[in-house]
């Protein structure tokens, strides 16, 4: 099969990005699915523009954050560790614990842990927005509602 020499992989440049608003209920399917589709949104993967090395994800916001479904006995046994940098300085919260307190950083946890490591993350992650109850405040934007499935 001859291919052609014009042909070649398109290339995003920075100046042609695009960027939408969507808007996800953390509340209608489990954690790790819910940051799969936050992810994938936040990178870009599904445009058919998508270029590794270019910043071309969407802006994210997630509501219900504290109505998050996990399974199993997630809700007692899973721990979210923090270091003060002191000597004996590790701390642990259980979810339920960091649920009550602070319910977006559950979500935040689980999508930091599914965008690659580079100089592309803290960008990414900036475009991210959590709140715990189904009230926002980017309704000027007009996200788009995107659906999780399972």
């Amino acid at each position: 099969m001859a291919v052609n020499p014009k042909q070649q992989t398109y290339s995003q440049k920075p100046t042609e990005v695009t960027r939408r608003w969507v808007i996800i209920d953390a509340s209608t399917a489990p954690l790790g699915r819910v940051a799969t589709v936050i992810a994938k949104y936040l990178i870009g993967k599904y445009k058919p523009t998508y270029t590794p090395h270019i910043d071309a994800g969407d802006n994210v916001v997630v509501i219900n954050a504290a109505k998050l479904i996990v399974t199993g006995e997630k809700e007692t046994d899973k721990k979210y560790y923090h270091h003060s940098g002191y000597p004996g300085g590790i701390r642990d919260e259980s979810l339920s614990e960091l649920r009550t307190k602070y319910p977006d950083r559950i979500i935040m946890e689980a999508v930091k842990g599914m965008i690659p490591r580079n100089k592309l993350a803290a960008e990414r992650l900036k475009r991210l927005r959590i709140f715990a109850g189904e009230d926002h405040t980017h309704t000027a934007q007009t996200p788009e509602k995107v659906e999780v499935t399972f």
